[in-house]
């Protein structure tokens, strides 16, 4: 796991073809808006977050963020403990974000 600022973040995104945008926030949450192109596991779903990794390829690079940065850091080193290596956590999550939002 990586914990990247949003310039890196950005930055590395843009250039990485094997990318996978995954936002653990709450459905509340996601209704505030959401980073474009990102896929939903709620990470307070439990045994349903860990059912919903196991349907991710796992060759993936994932780009991973939250509301402020600390689930998205719990969610990448989840991923990590089930074979997931490529994760990299948003500091300051989406409360932080500065680029595009869709609804």
């Amino acid at each position: 796991m990586a914990d990247l600022t949003q310039e890196e973040w950005v930055a590395q995104l843009e250039k990485d073809e094997n990318a996978f945008v995954l936002d653990v926030r709450t459905p509340d949450e996601i209704a505030e808006g959401r980073i474009p192109n990102s896929n939903n596991i709620d990470i307070y779903l439990g045994r349903g977050f860990l059912d919903g990794l196991e349907e991710l390829d796992k060759s993936k690079n994932f780009y991973v963020y939250c509301r402020s940065g600390n689930r998205s850091s719990q969610a990448c080193a989840i991923m990590n403990s089930v074979g997931i290596e490529n994760t990299y956590n948003l500091e300051g999550g989406f409360m932080n974000w500065e680029g595009e939002v869709v609804e």
